[in-house]
């Protein structure tokens, strides 16, 4: 490991409990700065609704931490909308998001529309499949970001068990991500959970990344802003346990290629040839070829475009 990253570790890694929530209510008071929670969903009617009833309770009710709650739906077919409104979140539909640009499948399209959508000068980024969810997940890393203002962005780290057993969640992370960032980007080897979907970060920065559609995300915006604020305005926090649904092995495979394919175009090195993935699945005849494209599209910073840049001046 890095010299820089041991230090990085040292300094930029912390817990929960290293910042009560009153010294965190403080800094909010004292520097003027609102926060944006935002949960992106596809037919997450099971878990939306706790999360945000919690979050809502503990950090708008309790104390005034979280200035709005937006869930942004993808296109659900279930119950997910009226869950997450009924629970108190601000419900935005995908496609109602800047029309005049055709919604392409895929996460970060979701979190780069609703940069649109939200007003915080820190937006937090929330998965909606959690289970037993915390609300120490938005304190937690949502205070580096009031109480010290060299930091720009920060994840959330986290055990995930997988079938009762601990740690063995993130396969993604140990099998694609994480040797991809020691081996190309090693100033990042440090993050515990860089492709965590909880984490926060400051609108000027969000603003300026470009954002891939799809499940290379996380791993885009760690590496682009790394190029662009450096590894000291970075950081993670401890925040416990994460539980939620895991995907079956070729829906991993297709996210592990886009992740993949997000980090080809960061290392810009030759020709970029064919980006799909075949899988294969036992049909009548014996194993049967599935070929998937994988997203490459990006969304450019939120700042170039028209509409947000217009609502800025207004």
């Amino acid at each position: 490991m890095l010299e820089e990253v041991e230090r990085w570790l040292s300094t930029r890694s912390w817990s929960v409990t290293d910042r009560p929530l009153h010294k965190i209510l403080a800094a909010k008071q004292r520097t003027g700065r609102s926060v944006s929670v935002v949960l992106p969903a596809l037919n997450e009617e099971e878990t939306v609704g706790d999360i945000v009833a919690v979050i809502r309770h503990d950090l708008m009710q309790q104390v005034p931490l979280v200035d709005e709650i937006v869930v942004v739906d993808s296109g659900s077919t279930d119950r997910t909308s009226a869950v997450a409104a009924a629970a108190g979140a601000r419900v935005v539909h995908r496609d109602a998001i800047l029309p005049r640009i055709p919604a392409a499948p895929g996460k970060g399209e979701v979190l780069w529309r609703s940069l649109l959508v939200t007003r915080g000068d820190i937006v937090c980024f929330i998965d909606a499949d959690l289970r037993e969810f915390s609300s120490d997940f938005v304190s937690g890393i949502v205070g580096p970001l009031l109480t010290d203002p060299g930091i720009d962005l920060v994840k959330g780290m986290y055990d995930r068990p997988l079938g009762g057993a601990a740690g063995q969640g993130g396969r993604v992370t140990e099998l694609m991500a994480r040797p991809l960032l020691n081996m190309h980007w090693p100033q990042l080897a440090g993050f515990v959970q860089p492709l965590g979907g909880e984490y926060a970060a400051r609108r000027s920065l969000l603003e300026q990344l470009p954002f891939p559609v799809g499940y290379g995300v996380e791993l885009g915006m760690l590496v682009d802003s790394l190029h662009l604020v450096g590894l000291d305005a970075l950081a993670q926090v401890d925040v416990g346990v994460r539980k939620h649904r895991h995907q079956d092995g070729q829906a991993l495979g297709r996210m592990a290629a886009a992740i993949y394919r997000t980090a080809q175009l960061r290392l810009a090195r030759g020709h970029l040839i064919r980006p799909a993935l075949t899988q294969f699945e036992r049909g009548e005849d014996g194993f049967e070829p599935r070929t998937y494209s994988v997203d490459t599209e990006e969304r450019p910073p939120m700042i170039e475009i028209a509409e947000y840049a217009s609502r800025k001046v207004a």
